[in-house]
């Protein structure tokens, strides 16, 4: 009877744990949902960006999103053109709020590319597929980290179809400075492009498209 009895305690608070849970997870999505209509107020409806100098998030990576509001709600990544909107947003997130508007945006339909001149594309295509030292004796080019399509891979950004003048601003500035203390490898890199090269390179990411 006590063996009985306790199996049927152990079955009722399992029950009683899956239903919090479940509750929980609701409560969650519920709270995701709203700040899905706050995000796309800059990031755009879907994710997609139609201001050139906000990103896009649609079809970014999972790992990478994670990363970045954790970074901004810890007040770690600090560009002047964004610090104050997203310290102020991110601090109202949870690590489960986080999650959840990841998976959203990367779930979404990414970019298209947008085409520019066939001459800075060239331009921008060898820029890309430079190699560069990122460390002593190490050389790493664009298409290395971020796939040869820009599609990027865990923690490093997708950047086909990104807006040209948002990651222009990044490389010129952001990358250039402790700003982005997660990409330290972008430093080397970024200091080591000319204005033009700059130009090109972005000019042929954001003309990428993937899936």
């Amino acid at each position: 009877m006590k063996k009985k009895l306790s199996t049927v305690a152990g079955t009722v608070l399992g029950l009683v744990a899956t239903l919090a849970a479940a509750q929980d997870q609701k409560a969650t999505d519920n709270l995701v949902n709203r700040a899905i209509h706050v995000c796309n107020k800059c990031h755009g409806e879907g994710g997609i960006s139609t201001d050139p100098k906000v990103p896009s998030l649609a079809g970014q990576q999972v790992a990478y999103l994670v990363e970045q509001q954790k970074l901004f709600r810890d007040q770690k990544r600090n560009e002047i053109s964004s610090e104050a909107y997203m310290w102020g947003v991110s601090a109202l997130l949870d690590d489960a709020m986080i999650q959840g508007l990841s998976d959203h945006y990367a779930a979404q339909k990414a970019p298209p590319g947008k085409p520019t001149s066939p001459q800075l594309m060239e331009k921008g295509k060898k820029v890309y597929e430079r190699r560069t030292e990122v460390a002593k004796g190490k050389f790493k080019s664009c298409a290395d980290c971020h796939g040869e399509q820009g599609e990027g891979a865990t923690a490093i950004p997708r950047v086909a179809g990104q807006n040209a003048p948002y990651m222009l601003s990044q490389l010129q500035k952001s990358f250039r400075t402790p700003t982005r203390p997660s990409a330290k490898v972008m430093a080397p890199v970024s200091h080591s492009l000319s204005k033009e090269d700059l130009n090109a390179v972005t000019a042929y990411m954001q003309s990428l498209a993937t899936r």
